[in-house]
């Protein structure tokens, strides 16, 4: 009897040992290896709490909600009808990008790439926002020309003459921006490098710093540190007496240093972010659908203190876009300073009123729920690292910079020194998959060959595209070209046979704006515009997904 307790506590101490191994931080639960090895081995943060709010972001939580009108369809279009949807967590602008925001990345942008010299010319005139937009045939507003991107007195105003293309452009910048400034101040990058090394042949990118962080900055030593604060050091030599490189040197994804991404929020994150129905929330119901990013069915606020102030600014009526003078409705004649009126139940600034903004997708007469209710985005364009000769990502140069030249003439990179090519997937990615099968997305299930009216699987105009007789959306096609004496040439489509404006190139914008009517304050309200088109009520604010938990903090769930 005693042997044999003596056998049973010694399995109980012995699995007791093997759990609390298994549990240590410092030590592999599958293979029992040491962690974070100082001699090397797999390096992985055992310390990452949470992720930080990235500059100028909240956290929206995320959640189950009807995206969807709830006025009536006074337009008659039925292009947003209600469908039930699920958001992931993610951060979001506070406010709108100001003139200040966008004037950083028009200096960075000069200060690196010289418009003087040849060829750079058109990188710094391709961010450039068009002034123009403001002008009217029968109104001035040369202040607003001259002024609004420039005069201090605009900066905290939201940034518009920005088309989608230059929005999402300023969003990829600012995640470099963001995430050079992180690994400087961990120590992997030399300080101050970002203001003092920076150039063309020198600049910093997200990607490649992952991929291939000896080839960041150009390659330079000086600046990409090897360990934190430059303290990496060899092994020791070998029996052949080459010292060994040192291992892990450089931050990496599971580091948890790294920020990911800015991006233009989805059509169902923006919308759900400024409906706010948190607000309405009583344990795990909404009462009621919110009209306006406020609780109440009117535009102005029934608190006591500021009884009958406007919640947003907004054209009030015919020739009204702010009250009489002493007696402003709104406190402004067009946009306004951000943070002006009071925020939603996120704290997000702006959801209704100053200017309207670009989405990241691409329009649709239908939101397609049927096909997926989580996440949901029409604009998915799959690509993948373009591999070099030599085996590793190639890098684009000085040399090798891409640019488009969109439909209205405008000239823009399409990359920059420093970055990864990018190339479509392919068979290798797609064979056999469930999930895609092609690298462009856009159409899916609205538009291409399947869902077309004028499917006619294997006929002679289905198979070749440069056959423009029947498409789904008959929307007009301008063409620019560039003739043998380097003179662009500008082709507008004449013809009266054209039945949509909508393509593949033209995007969603959300929102009421200081030009709107009350009616399109509602956050389910859809319009969209060219892509590569601006005007004077369209901006945007940028949006980061979040990784982990759906909650930073510990919420009831029954």
């Amino acid at each position: 009897m005693t042997v044999k307790l003596m056998l049973s506590l010694a399995v109980v101490v012995g699995f007791s040992s093997c759990s609390k191994n298994s549990s240590s931080k410092n030590a592999s639960s599958a293979t029992g290896w040491k962690i974070n090895d100082k001699k090397g081995g797999f390096q992985f943060n055992t310390n990452y709490k949470k992720q930080q709010a990235a500059p100028g972001t909240v956290l929206v939580e995320g959640g189950t909600f009807t995206m969807g009108k709830v006025q009536d369809d006074v337009m008659h279009d039925w292009n947003n009808t209600p469908s039930q949807q699920h958001v992931q967590s993610f951060y979001m602008d506070e406010t709108e990008v100001t003139n200040a925001m966008y004037a950083e990345y028009l200096y960075w942008t000069k200060t690196v790439f010289p418009p003087t010299e040849e060829n750079y010319k058109n990188i710094y005139d391709g961010v450039l926002p068009d002034t123009l937009v403001w002008r009217n045939r029968l109104g001035y507003a040369e202040i607003y020309t001259n002024n609004y991107l420039r005069h201090p007195a605009y900066a905290y105003y939201p940034v518009v003459g920005v088309n989608w293309i230059q929005a999402s452009e300023f969003a990829k910048w600012r995640t470099d921006r963001v995430n050079e400034a992180n690994l400087e101040k961990e120590g992997y990058l030399k300080r101050d490098a970002k203001i003092n090394d920076i150039s063309a042949e020198s600049t910093f990118s997200t990607e490649t710093y992952i991929n291939t962080p000896a080839k960041a900055f150009g390659g330079n030593e000086e600046i990409v540190l090897k360990g934190k604060n430059g303290r990496a050091k060899a092994g020791k030599a070998g029996s052949d007496g080459v010292a060994k490189e040192a291992t892990n040197v450089y931050a990496t994804r599971s580091s948890g240093i790294i920020s990911p991404e800015y991006r233009l929020p989805t059509e169902a994150e923006w919308e759900y972010a400024a409906a706010s129905n948190v607000g309405n929330r009583e344990y795990n119901l909404y009462q009621g659908q919110k009209k306006y990013p406020w609780a109440g069915s009117y535009t102005r606020s029934g608190k006591r203190k500021v009884k009958g102030d406007q919640l947003a600014n907004f054209k009030q009526g015919k020739g009204d876009y702010g009250g009489i003078a002493g007696w402003s409705d709104d406190g402004a004649d067009i946009t306004n300073v951000v943070k002006s009126y009071p925020p939603n139940d996120f704290g997000l600034y702006d959801m209704a009123g100053n200017v309207s903004e670009w989405v990241a997708d691409v329009y649709r007469p239908m939101v397609d729920d049927e096909a997926n209710d989580f996440n949901y985005y029409r604009g998915n364009i799959y690509t993948k690292n373009k591999i070099g000769e030599d085996g590793t990502v190639e890098l684009v140069t000085t040399a090798t910079i891409a640019y488009d030249t969109l439909a209205n003439g405008k000239i823009v990179a399409r990359n920059f020194p420093g970055q990864i090519a990018q190339v479509p997937i392919d068979e290798k990615e797609t064979y056999l998959r469930q999930n895609f099968s092609t690298s462009d997305n856009r159409d899916y299930r609205d538009g291409d060959r399947q869902s077309t009216r004028y499917f006619d699987f294997g006929s002679e105009e289905e198979t070749d595209p440069s056959k423009d007789k029947k498409r789904m959306y008959d929307s007009p096609v301008h063409n620019v070209s560039v003739d043998s004496l380097d003179n662009m040439v500008r082709r507008y489509d004449t013809s009266n046979k054209r039945t949509t404006l909508i393509n593949n190139d033209v995007r969603v914008f959300k929102g009421g704006s200081w030009r709107d009517r009350a009616y399109w304050l509602d956050p389910a309200q859809r319009r969209y515009f060219p892509q590569d088109m601006s005007t004077d009520y369209i901006g945007f604010r940028c949006a980061m997904s979040s990784v982990g938990p759906k909650s930073t903090k510990k919420t009831a769930r029954n």
